[in-house]
């Protein structure tokens, strides 16, 4: 089997340019219902096979993929599934709980393993700020990796979806931006403190 390592054409690339929330896809199968809300290990060790290869290069890994398009071609949506499905996999190896959480995104899921006091604030901070200056997917997906196995010893959940579409931004020069922007947004992120009761407040008159 020949293996497809050139990138998208303009052309085979179009639906790519989706919002997000208006893509319609089955199921990524992170979303799908694991029995004891994990998947069989089985299943994870073949999506680990995919660790650092070609996206859709892995036979085992055809039956787990969503976006996979009639005439085999790599798009942005397909690199990127590639990419949090393998992720997913390491996150959730040997873990009892469900690594897929909605509603966490990275930034999010690095504050809370920052907060944790397993590894140094520095030493998560350095982490994070090599995926968020990462230039390459590529170079992304190498540095998510060492981050995922962090969660994994916390336990800290992810919002593998968002991942998923956050991925397909990082394929876009001009999208890159705004994930590093929402990821550090999440990750620096801390809501006022509450100003200091005025004094017809404290005194209890109106």
């Amino acid at each position: 089997m020949t293996e497809v390592t050139a990138a998208p054409s303009a052309s085979s690339t179009s639906s790519e340019t989706t919002s997000p929330r208006e893509t319609t896809s089955p199921r990524h199968f992170w979303e799908r219902d694991h029995k004891g809300d994990r998947p069989d290990g089985a299943d994870l060790a073949v999506l680990r096979r995919g660790v650092g290869r070609e996206p859709g290069s892995v036979p085992e890994m055809w039956r787990y993929y969503s976006t996979l398009t009639v005439d085999g071609r790599r798009t942005w949506s397909l690199t990127a599934e590639h990419v949090a499905l393998t992720l997913f996999a390491v996150h959730q190896q040997s873990l009892p709980t469900a690594a897929y959480q909605p509603g966490i995104g990275l930034g999010e899921a690095a504050l809370r393993l920052r907060s944790s006091d397993k590894f140094s604030p520095e030493a998560v901070d350095r982490r994070f700020n090599a995926v968020a200056t990462a230039t390459t997917l590529d170079e992304a997906a190498y540095h998510l990796r060492g981050l995922v196995r962090q969660f994994r010893q916390v336990p800290v959940g992810l919002d593998y979806t968002q991942l998923w579409r956050d991925l397909i931004a990082w394929q876009t020069p001009e999208r890159i931006g705004d994930v590093r922007r929402r990821w550090g947004a999440q990750y620096f992120y801390r809501p006022p403190k509450d100003k200091a009761a005025t004094p017809a407040a404290a005194s209890g008159t109106s």
